[in-house]
């Protein structure tokens, strides 16, 4: 059975005649009534009753008429979608970043792609990486860009980068050598993303490694944003962390020292999407450019 046969068969049951079908279909009528003659006898039964000037269904053809309309409309969509991928002239990109996206130059990256395709509608969510993830997972987000690690149930992670992660002070002295675990544990610590608390990768990464050091960490101050963490560290009130991205952008606060971790820490940023899900061709060509722009850097 093929499309061929399918789209004669609908427009013959649809338009009540062979000569309506082959007016419909730009074809001579002797070659679709030869079209549903060889259907008809590869499976050795009958579609049409012909009686009169219209075209009767048989209970063979009301059962294969739905079924023939979908695969018609399946092969439509297929063919739009290769068409997509080609032009890329429509569509939505529907996609997640992480917190400091910025630092990153993820706004380079939307305005590039909204240059080369202007007529594709962007949807970007920035949030904590648990978050995007969870709307990866929910299907509210096609795909995105995450730190890990992160719950993997449901999702397939593409490691693109490594970010070391380093020690923030205004007291040189607590960064005079790398900083241990059992550093952290002792000092005050002025902390970030308050919502998602231990929850947030680069807090699990830490927990992770004190809880195999048997000490614990806790937060003097806990804020939601690294920019208002670093403010508050210059001030004096504590010690943070933040990534060598944060940092080399220039613009952490004056008067802040830096070290890094014993053993050095990293944040690993990947691209997440739903396990065996595919991208629409916008956001898969975004995921593209993603993957291209964190390798250059």
């Amino acid at each position: 059975m093929t499309l061929l046969q399918l789209r004669v068969f609908v427009a013959a049951a649809r338009l009540g005649s062979f000569t309506a079908a082959a007016r419909a279909l730009h074809m001579a009528q002797p070659t679709v009534s030869e079209v549903i003659r060889r259907l008809e006898d590869s499976y050795e039964i009958a579609l049409f009753i012909r009686t009169g000037r219209r075209l009767v269904l048989t209970r063979a053809a009301e059962e294969l008429l739905p079924l023939a309309e979908k695969a018609i409309a399946a092969a439509e969509e297929a063919e739009r979608a290769l068409k997509a991928v080609k032009s890329l002239d429509g569509g939505t990109a529907t996609f997640g970043l992480l917190r400091n996206a910025n630092y990153y130059s993820m706004a380079d990256l939307l305005n590039n792609f909204h240059a080369q395709y202007p007529h594709v509608r962007l949807r970007v969510v920035g949030l904590n990486s648990v978050e995007v993830a969870n709307m990866v997972r929910s299907g509210e987000l096609e795909g995105g860009l995450v730190v890990l690690p992160l719950d993997p149930e449901g999702l397939r992670f593409t490691p693109l980068r490594r970010d070391e992660v380093l020690y923030a002070s205004a007291d040189p002295r607590h960064v005079a050598a790398p900083v241990t675990i059992a550093d952290l544990a002792d000092r005050d610590l002025v902390l970030y993303d308050a919502h998602y608390g231990w929850k947030d990768p680069t807090r699990r990464q830490l927990a992770e490694r004190a809880q195999l050091e048997g000490v614990t960490l806790e937060a003097r101050i806990e804020v939601e944003q690294s920019e208002a963490a670093l403010s508050l560290v210059a001030a004096g009130a504590g010690d943070t962390f933040v990534s060598r991205a944060v940092v080399e952008h220039g613009s952490c606060p004056p008067g802040l020292h830096f070290a890094s971790f014993s053993p050095p820490l990293y944040d690993t940023i990947a691209l997440v999407q739903r396990e065996g899900g595919s991208l629409s061709p916008a956001t898969a060509e975004l995921s593209r450019l993603a993957r291209a722009m964190l390798a250059e850097q």
